[in-house]
Parts: C-alpha cells; sequence; structure tokens
C-alpha cells in the first residue's frame, strides 16, 4: 500500500485492534462474531479508555471497514454466523511486529516502550526494548504517512510515550503533574519556603549582630 489511507475513528481503530488481539489470544474463536467483536471492545482490563457501545455501532464500524477492505467476513465451517476477520497487515503493508504495536495502542492507549513489549507479547515477542524502538520509528517515519508519534516526556516520566496515528493527528496530551504529582508539588513548595524563612533568619542574625556589638543566635 502506498497511498495515505483515510484516518479511521476512534471506534473503527478499536475494533481493528481487538481483531488483531483476538487473532493470537483465542484462536479458536477466531474470526470473530458481532457479539464477541462487540464485548471484546467493551473489555474492561487491557482497555483505556474502556467504553461501552452497542452491537449496532460496531457493525456501522464493520461497514466502514469493510469499504476500505480492512476486513474480511466469512461464514466460517458452521456456515451459520457471519463473522470478521481483520485485513490490517495487507493493507497497510505492515510487518506483523508494526500490526501488534498499532493494535496495542489503539486497545491500551499511549504507552511507553516498555509497557508496549510487555503487553505485545501475546501478540509478538520482541527480543528487546530496541528492536520495539525501531519498528516505532520506521512506523514514524513512513514516506507515505507517519502511523505513530513520538509524545513529549511528561512531569515525573522517565520515558517517552508513543500513540497511534491511525486515527489522524494525536491530540497532545494535557500535562497531569499538578495533579497526579500534588504531594511533591506540595514538597517542593515547602521546601523553597524553609530556604527563604532560613535566609530571613541568617540576614536578622547579622543585622542584630552589628546592633549590639555580639553573635546573636535566633530561636
Amino acid at each position: 500500500m502506498t497511498n495515505t489511507l483515510p484516518a479511521l475513528n476512534f471506534l473503527e481503530a478499536r475494533v481493528l485492534g481487538v481483531l488483531v488481539e483476538k487473532e493470537k489470544t483465542t484462536p479458536d474463536g477466531y474470526p470473530l462474531t458481532l457479539n464477541s467483536l462487540t464485548a471484546g471492545c467493551n473489555q474492561k482490563s487491557s482497555r483505556d479508555p474502556v467504553i461501552s457501545v452497542g452491537e449496532s455501532e460496531v457493525q456501522a464500524a464493520l461497514e466502514s471497514l469493510r469499504g476500505r477492505t480492512l476486513i474480511l467476513e466469512t461464514y466460517g465451517a458452521s456456515g451459520r454466523v457471519l463473522r470478521y476477520a481483520h485485513n490490517f497487515s495487507k493493507v497497510y503493508g505492515l510487518p506483523q511486529a508494526s500490526v501488534a504495536l498499532l493494535a496495542m495502542l489503539s486497545l491500551r492507549g499511549a504507552q511507553t516502550i516498555s509497557e508496549l513489549r510487555a503487553n505485545c507479547e501475546r501478540l509478538y515477542h520482541f527480543d528487546d526494548a530496541s528492536s520495539v524502538e525501531a519498528y516505532l520509528e520506521e512506523l514514524a517515519q513512513r514516506s507515505n504517512g507517519a502511523l505513530v508519534v513520538k509524545l513529549p516526556k511528561q512531569s515525573g516520566s522517565r520515558e517517552h510515550r508513543w500513540v497511534h496515528l491511525l486515527c489522524g493527528e494525536a491530540a497532545m496530551p494535557v500535562d497531569t503533574g499538578d495533579a497526579g504529582h500534588r504531594g511533591t508539588a506540595s514538597r517542593s513548595e515547602l521546601e523553597e519556603r524553609v530556604a527563604q524563612l532560613e535566609e530571613k533568619v541568617a540576614e536578622l542574625q547579622a543585622a542584630v549582630s552589628q546592633i549590639v556589638g555580639c553573635p546573636t543566635t535566633l530561636q
């Protein structure tokens, strides 16, 4: 695939992520029925954000994805219930490792390289963090449109987080330092105030010493 693909909406990206995930984690139930796919979208574990959508909404997302050949329909062995499989790798022209990373980002939101390596383990085994980074950099530098971007470090964070661009430009997250690190901020403010007070005490001690002509210590 050489042309830039139209951006997906949130639910379409979630549907693709679920299909990629379940292909590896529950192969006996793959391709998925509409019911099982909806359950995967609404799953409360390993999802960020957690959502609650109905089958009609998932069906609409499937119709849109089918129009872009991103999903395939089949009746499977039973021939009774319609099932859905993804066509992610072929349409985007990506290796399995990259598909796993994009799926995990669509399911769990922004993540660090370490988090991605751990969370992708059931979908694709990365030998080390550097291999994860190499695939991410490749996705970020695609000539036909970046599919991931590295976010600026947040307050108190040691690693950069990455997000997918399947839905277009990523919104830069609001730095939650004030909320998430309020206790740390308060300690810093107190330390600064203590330092200022100590400086003022030293100045007063020097002033008193000059007045009385002898060293004076304030309690």
